[in-house]
């Protein structure tokens, strides 16, 4: 695929094509050429009517083409304007980094040379995959060859074969502009391949499934360091500030998606796990959280609530602890012996800016960018989620690694904490002791507790927690901050707005700040309860920045710009997507659910 497309797709340099390029330039360009033909023609005198005439045609040719590609870097265009219009993410800051020369040179512990920092990543996620404890990791491996021996696990009640209908659905269905895997190949060559592709995949699929073998090719990625900072350009980073996204291989995508496809429902995970669930999100969780404290305070109980956060969760998977997980599920044998092939022999590399590091073998963690290990992560922390200890008002929440239990007292949580603590230590993950901590809500919230104690260390009790985006606080009821919110969209706005200036029409700007800097301000805030003064709160900030953008302090301008452009407060948003998730909520059946 990748020869055929370098032979037939053709591939331009950056900027080859002048998005700028207009009617008047080709009439202008098309004068210069014809007069410059013409002065050739004349044999190309020196003075005259010929000769003023090609000079005047070229100046006023060059004059405008400079002013042009001086407007290429001061002003927006129809194709930003468009892209942002469509919603076309990869598009719309392709064409804002094509026209602001955004840099992403980022220098790491003092180390500026790419090559360099691209070993360095290498040798730093070599070490991130790895076990938290040798002599666990050891006994893991013993208990799954144990258990493997003579495990046979259900049967199958599905033919073992992808058909091509659904190959071609899969494939029809995957997300455009995204990164080229080690071998060069996109969604776009799947595509815009021949049809009989899915025929052919098909077919290596059933010879995968029949001979429980994984190819080589389909266990080798490159990782992509992402910061973890938003503001990462103004601080100096260190390697553990960059989390790895893999970039597998599309082929082993389609693979992926047919498999969980078929077989989704061997992999179903509790109901309190809400995160990599479809039509389930942090909307969900936070609803379900905010539900449970609520079921608390209005009981006169005062809610105690421990946020537990792994270290390196998805980094440090056992795959023999998966395997066992799988097996008490009593997983069809065959399935097994293709994850097991599929996690074994793995490789990977590190991609930094155009430079690739060497390769390194990976033992332990599920990759972060892949199709499966998101649900196999759901698996391998279930069993969390059903841990009970016989009292009744006891909740565990989780939502992927992060942990919520929640008790009406601090005894009966600490024993909580305990128990999942029992359950990691089985698995081989530790406790983040310093994004852990606990906070109290209710009427005896403002009572001092003993700190709550675990074989890591104990967790304090904070006034205030941060949980999948939002920040809960300590008080009397369940309630939010909106600080962060506030603060993030200031940053974000001004952003935008110290970027394009005043080159950009106020169109274009305001479009900017609805579409990509309100639903910052607005992040989770439809399934948190808000008064009054929260909601013109969030109101006041839009007004704000309006009267900066338009140099005004008429509110009655900035409401007329608003009406003018279409664009409702913050307030009136909030209602109509709290509307909606509540629409959404009733016809999905979700709910909280307490362990008795």
């Amino acid at each position: 695929m990748t020869s055929t497309a370098d032979c037939y797709v053709p591939q331009r340099k950056k900027n080859f094509y002048k998005f700028w390029w207009n009617e008047e330039l080709d009439c202008l360009k098309q004068a210069s050429v014809d007069s410059n033909r013409l002065w050739k023609a004349a044999g190309k005198p020196r003075h005259g009517p010929i000769f003023d005439n090609r000079q005047s045609h070229r100046m006023v040719y060059r004059k405008r083409l400079r002013e042009e590609r001086h407007n290429e870097t001061q002003a927006y265009t129809n194709e930003l304007h468009e892209a942002l219009m469509r919603k076309n993410g990869p598009a719309f800051w392709k064409c804002w980094r094509s026209k602001f020369n955004i840099s992403s040179n980022v220098k790491l512990d003092g180390c500026t040379d790419e090559k360099d920092i691209a070993e360095n990543f290498a040798e730093f996620f070599k070490q991130t995959y790895t076990c938290n404890n040798p002599s666990q990791a050891a006994t893991l491996m013993e208990e799954y060859s144990k258990l493997r021996d003579n495990y046979s696990g259900l049967p199958t009640n599905c033919d073992l074969s992808f058909d091509t209908e659904l190959v071609g659905d899969v494939i029809s269905k995957l997300k455009r502009g995204k990164a080229a895997d080690i071998a060069g190949l996109t969604t776009e060559h799947l595509l815009f391949s021949h049809p009989v592709l899915p025929v052919v995949l098909s077919r290596l699929f059933k010879l995968i499934l029949l001979c429980r073998y994984v190819p080589y090719g389909f266990k080798l990625s490159y990782i992509v360091p992402i910061p973890k900072l938003k503001d990462y350009v103004c601080k100096s980073l260190t390697y553990d500030d960059f989390r790895g996204i893999a970039i597998s291989p599309i082929i082993s995508k389609v693979f992926e998606h047919c498999f969980l496809n078929k077989f989704q429902p061997l992999l179903a995970s509790s109901g309190n796990q809400f995160g990599f669930k479809k039509g389930s999100g942090c909307n969900n969780a936070i609803y379900t959280f905010r539900k449970v404290i609520d079921s608390y305070t209005n009981n006169g109980t005062t809610a105690n609530i421990c946020s537990i956060d792994l270290s390196k969760a998805f980094d440090k998977v056992n795959h023999h602890a998966l395997f066992i997980k799988l097996i008490k599920r009593l997983f069809p044998v065959q399935l097994l012996d293709i994850i097991v092939s599929l996690f074994t022999g793995c490789s990977s590399c590190v991609k930094w800016e155009n430079i690739f590091s060497s390769v390194f073998s990976i033992s332990f963690g599920v990759r972060q960018g892949s199709v499966l290990s998101p649900t196999l992560f759901s698996v391998y922390l279930d069993d969390l989620a059903k841990i009970n200890i016989g009292i009744k008002g006891l909740c565990i929440i989780l939502y992927a690694d992060d942990i919520l239990l929640i008790a009406p007292s601090v005894t009966m949580l600490e024993r909580l904490l305990h128990l999942c603590e029992l359950e990691l230590q089985h698995l081989d993950m530790s406790i983040n002791l310093k994004k852990s901590c606990c906070l109290r809500i209710g009427p005896r919230s403002d009572v001092v507790c003993s700190s709550i104690t675990c074989m890591a260390g104990s967790l304090d009790w904070v006034n205030e927690l941060r949980y999948l985006g939002i920040y809960v606080v300590k008080s009397k009821v369940f309630k939010c901050s909106l600080d962060y919110a506030k603060r993030s969209f200031y940053r974000a706005a001004n952003g935008i707005f110290g970027r394009i200036g005043r080159v950009a029409s106020e169109e274009v700007t305001l479009q900017l700040l609805y579409s990509k800097c309100v639903p910052i301000l607005l992040y989770g805030l439809e399934v948190c309860p808000l008064k009054k003064s929260d909601l013109s709160s969030l109101d006041f900030v839009i007004n704000r920045f309006f009267m900066k953008l338009f140099y005004t302090n008429d509110i009655n301008i900035v409401k007329q710009c608003q009406t003018e452009f279409g664009y409702t407060l913050p307030s009136v948003m909030l209602d109509k997507r709290k509307d909606k998730f509540l629409c959404k909520l009733n016809s999905t059946h979700i709910s909280f659910r307490l362990i008795n």
